[in-house]
């Protein structure tokens, strides 16, 4: 065959390419959601202005910041990961989204993990932004323990975008809606972001993984001091079972 004539290789593409493809197009959707960025951006960031720089609540601590930053950064990992991920995921589920990607190469736990993926993106700047914030208002972290207070994280958002798609799966866009935002007030509640989280022992940390990560990021950020093996194992677990039972349980339609 001479240089330059037309040979077509049809075929599908490497799945490295799909799920890129499928990263970069919930990146864009995301983008183009103004609610995603309030909810992701906006009650965090009032959350750390209100409650880091007034007295409008009792903390277990006379370091307002140190103790309100590192659990702003825990919620804004849940808003985007589990609660803006279920919301979003349901309705595209309702809309025939998912159905389409069904028919396409790619395949369910490729969608997955170009969600997972493109949450973790997300949180990246939304930690980034915040951390800012926190700095800019008079917080001041020890950049010494950052690759813990990373792993933590990327285990919380694992485990909160596996939950996040199972609801959406399973459930009708309108209950997804209502269960993911009553879960995202009771973990803003009582995980030990304006207020103290209630003592549970290290059950504790797997039934209020926000309360997990939040403690986490206060030990590595403002304290310097390692992670207990109880809140590594809590948040490990929820990231390994949820997004487990999400690929066996996810339905296209």
């Amino acid at each position: 065959m001479t240089a330059g004539t037309f040979a077509p290789a049809p075929g599908r593409a490497p799945m490295r390419t799909i799920i890129g493809t499928q990263i970069r197009m919930e990146l864009l959707l995301t983008a183009r959601r103004g609610e995603a960025v309030v909810l992701a951006m906006g009650v965090p960031l009032l959350v750390l202005l209100g409650a880091g720089l007034t007295h409008a609540t009792n903390l277990p601590t006379g370091d307002r910041l140190g103790f309100v930053v590192p659990g702003v950064l825990a919620l804004t990992v849940m808003s985007t990961a589990f609660t803006g991920q279920a919301i979003t995921t349901g309705y595209e589920r309702s809309y025939g989204v998912l159905k389409r990607l069904g028919a396409s190469p790619l395949t369910r736990p490729g969608l997955l993990l170009a969600k997972t993926a493109a949450v973790l993106v997300q949180i990246v700047l939304q930690v980034l932004f915040l951390g800012l914030v926190g700095v800019l208002v008079g917080w001041r972290p020890q950049f010494g323990d950052i690759l813990p207070a990373a792993g933590v994280t990327v285990l919380a958002a694992a485990g909160y975008s596996g939950l996040a798609l199972l609801l959406a799966s399973v459930l009708k866009p309108e209950t997804t809606t209502g269960a993911a935002t009553l879960i995202y007030v009771l973990m803003l509640s009582v995980g030990g972001i304006m207020f103290a989280a209630p003592d549970l022992g290290p059950v504790g940390w797997f039934l209020l993984p926000l309360a997990a990560h939040a403690q986490a990021l206060r030990d590595t950020l403002t304290d310097g001091a390692s992670i207990p093996l109880s809140i590594w194992l809590a948040l490990a677990t929820w990231a390994v079972v949820w997004p487990a039972v999400a690929a066996r349980k996810f339905r296209w339609e």
